[in-house]
């Protein structure tokens, strides 16, 4: 069993053609150099997280090693007891920049992938601050790979999905993003210098599992498939911490 990140198509990169039953696929960018989130960038999950909706997009980060492959186990930390799932679009940087304006943004975007971005809400609502709470171990699996920016014709324009157990739990499309690409990108690069490899989050749709009634949390035995159209899906099983 050989074990890859998988890029783009075979016939683009001239790697040799695989079959996935002889492979082990890894995150398409294991350790990203950063890995920013942008929270509440979807007008439902703002209305149901009974927030305003954002003047100006909500940046955090996770930390880079917590990321996991297409396939790995969801942990779920002794510690919380509300652990929570987060279908999303994310979009990698190919070539770097700074101070990049939203009419030449898309120029620098290499290609897209799906993320989870499994949150511990007692941990996260602690406090404003929400590092905490996004980036235990295992809390960002990202895959199943990329797909490069010409394979997608409009990144707005995607149905995004989250099912749990046969139970579709997020359905919506990322025409609802409130930020675009491009303006998280002129936003971003006005601060931190984007490099090749970045991995930006784009934010999660209605349906997550706190603002259900009752809450959903994330339960060992789960798999969580998250489905993005044109990028294909990620599957993640999850168990308890040990």
């Amino acid at each position: 069993m050989l074990s890859v990140c998988a890029v783009g198509r075979a016939e683009k990169t001239g790697a040799p053609a695989l079959e996935l039953t002889d492979v082990v696929l890894l995150a398409p960018i294991p350790r990203p150099s950063k890995f920013i989130c942008v929270g509440l960038n979807y007008r439902d999950h703002a209305a149901e997280a009974k927030m305003e909706t954002p003047q100006v997009p909500t940046i955090f980060s996770k930390f880079t090693n917590v990321v996991i492959g297409p396939g790995a186990t969801i942990v779920l930390p002794k510690v919380s007891a509300k652990p929570d799932y987060e279908a999303e679009l994310a979009f990698v940087i190919g070539r770097g920049g700074r101070y990049i304006s939203a009419t030449r943004a898309m120029e620098h975007v290499f290609g897209y992938t799906c993320v989870n971005d499994v949150s511990a809400r007692d941990f996260q609502m602690a406090t404003t601050q929400w590092l905490m709470g996004k980036t235990f171990d295992t809390f960002a699996p990202m895959g199943p790979w990329i797909v490069t920016k010409d394979e997608i014709e409009d990144p707005h324009a995607l149905d995004i999905s989250l099912e749990i157990g046969g139970e579709v739990l997020q359905q919506s499309n990322t025409r609802e993003l409130i930020f675009k690409i491009p303006q998280l990108i002129e936003y971003i690069s006005q601060v931190v210098t984007l490099e090749p490899g970045d991995v930006v989050a784009t934010g999660t749709p209605a349906g997550v599992g706190f603002a259900r009634k009752p809450p959903r949390w994330l339960r060992s035995g789960d798999e969580t498939i998250i489905r993005i159209q044109g990028i294909g899906e990620l599957r993640n099983t999850v168990a308890a911490e040990v």
